[in-house]
């Protein structure tokens, strides 16, 4: 069942409406898993940064040996002119996707040249500036590049997340705090986190356990543009708790504000939380700019 709704699907050179079965039985990547994907966002007539998504997905099928049959520009445009028919309020996930089609005489190693791909554009709404999350730890890790593809946006890497959300909706929580192979905080179960400390902003340093997400890198160049200091450094678990506000940063709703974090509460609101809500407000402004 699709996330949203009014759907259109790109595949095999022409948009279609709806939901189209693109991938068959035997393809590699229904079977074993050979598939990445990346997001964008239309809101506001806006799609920011839909030009780096777009590169990065040819980076995460190289990732997985899945050879990309689309330049970067391609896809942009084909995803330009699916949005088209999208109304000027209308909120749009797009999310191109690639997945191998074949495999070498053991069925392991995706064939060269052998690609399957689609764009899916969903309607699916923006999160209103108040709708705010709260976070939990949870027993499962972030993996390592020596056991896993953490290095593509890859379909295979969801299943550990979905592990962990589920694990914190089962204590009462919208999310989980995941840590790294070391015990140091890497992000969210769904998204980058940042937290912030006397007016400073810190944010898990990369350490090859998790993608530093383009919208992470938005607000931290809009944040250092503003003269918010932002840190990029080793985070434990007592640094959220002590901190004086955190937010999660993703494609999906760009900036959600945290309220708690197990036991400890962070005020937000109109009273609370001014680096998130500036956070907020400035990658509106910086999207609207870039429309201009």
């Amino acid at each position: 069942m699709a996330t949203g709704t009014n759907i259109r699907t790109y595949f095999n050179g022409t948009w279609h409406e709806g939901d189209v079965s693109v991938i068959n039985a035997a393809d590699h990547g229904a079977w074993l898993g050979t598939t990445v994907f990346d997001g964008a966002r239309l809101f506001d007539g806006l799609s920011p940064d839909l030009d780096a998504h777009c590169a990065r997905i040819n980076r995460s099928a190289e990732a997985l040996m899945i050879t990309p049959t689309m330049s970067s520009a391609d896809i942009a445009a084909i995803a330009r002119e699916g949005l088209a028919s999208y109304s000027r309020d209308a909120a749009v996930y797009i999310r191109p996707m690639y997945w191998a089609l074949a495999g070498d005489e053991l069925g392991i190693v995706p064939l060269k040249d052998a690609t399957g791909f689609c764009i899916s554009l969903e309607e699916i709404p923006m999160a209103p500036p108040e709708a705010a999350t709260t976070l939990t730890r949870t027993r499962f890790r972030r993996p390592v590049l020596e056991d896993n593809v953490v290095n593509a946006k890859a379909g295979c890497l969801y299943p550990n997340n979905a592990r962990m959300m589920a694990e914190a909706r089962t204590k009462g929580f919208g999310n989980a705090l995941v840590a790294d192979a070391m015990g140091n905080v890497a992000e969210s179960a769904s998204a980058n986190v940042f937290m912030v400390k006397d007016g400073e902003v810190f944010t898990p340093i990369p350490n090859g356990t998790f993608l530093a997400g383009i919208t992470r890198a938005r607000h931290m160049q809009n944040m250092a543009a503003d003269g918010i200091k932002v840190h990029e450094t080793v985070l434990s678990f007592d640094d959220f708790h002590s901190a004086d506000e955190v937010f999660l940063s993703g494609n999906m709703m760009k900036v959600t504000p945290v309220k708690a974090f197990d036991d400890t509460a962070y005020q937000v609101g109109t009273n609370g939380n001014p680096v998130t809500r500036r956070v907020r407000e400035m990658y509106w402004d910086w999207a609207a700019s870039e429309r201009a």
